[in-house]
């Protein structure tokens, strides 16, 4: 990279950690600019607004996500083992989350009534995940790891219940065992979904 490219990517990757500590809201151009020993006008060159600025925080974030939890999931076959890596992966990035902060779930509280840009992307980031995990519940219905019957809808809102609830916890009770209490969840979940014969394997 140039040496303007690579002075934005520092500035986006500290710019990232004051947000995911402060939250969106609390991410300042003159705070920026101390972290990383510049004139506020020099950030400013980079990046138009502080809009602007938090607006590429959300896209840097949501890039790293889906690098750290969808991208390596999709590798795996469709069905139970997909699903089981998508939420396993899921949760090691909330716990690796826990001393700064999931900024899907603080950005919900900062923007959950105020309109513009940075809702309209953080709603269009949090639908995106969550379409993912529909189609891959209903994958795994398709190859007969789940009841034929089973509410795709319903079983991706109680996977997303028990994030949150793993987020609460850890971070704001600070209750330990969190963790596990999150992956049980999840396991009495498969029970309860999954199908009860096993699928004839395909050739």
């Amino acid at each position: 990279m140039r040496k303007g490219e690579m002075t934005r990517a520092a500035i986006l990757d500290v710019a990232l950690e004051l947000a995911s500590r402060d939250g969106l809201e609390g991410l300042t151009i003159g705070l920026l600019a101390d972290r990383m020993n510049m004139s506020k006008s020099g950030v400013f060159a980079h990046f138009g607004s502080r809009e602007d600025l938090q607006l590429e925080v959300l896209k840097l974030y949501h890039h790293r996500f889906e690098q750290e939890v969808f991208y390596p999931s999709v590798q795996e076959p469709r069905g139970l083992p997909r699903l089981t890596s998508m939420f396993t992966r899921w949760i090691t990035q909330v716990s690796v989350e826990i001393t700064s902060g999931c900024i899907y779930i603080s950005g919900a509280v900062e923007y959950d009534d105020r309109p513009g840009p940075i809702r309209d992307e953080l709603v269009a980031m949090v639908r995106a995940w969550q379409g993912a995990m529909l189609r891959c519940v209903k994958q795994t219905i398709e190859v007969g790891d789940l009841k034929p019957d089973t509410d795709a809808g319903q079983l991706v809102y109680e996977m997303y219940g028990l994030i949150l609830a793993l987020h609460h916890d850890a971070r704001f009770l600070r209750m330990p065992g969190s963790v596990d209490r999150a992956k049980a969840g999840f396991e009495r979940l498969l029970r309860d979904y999954r199908q009860v014969e096993n699928r004839t394997p395909t050739t």
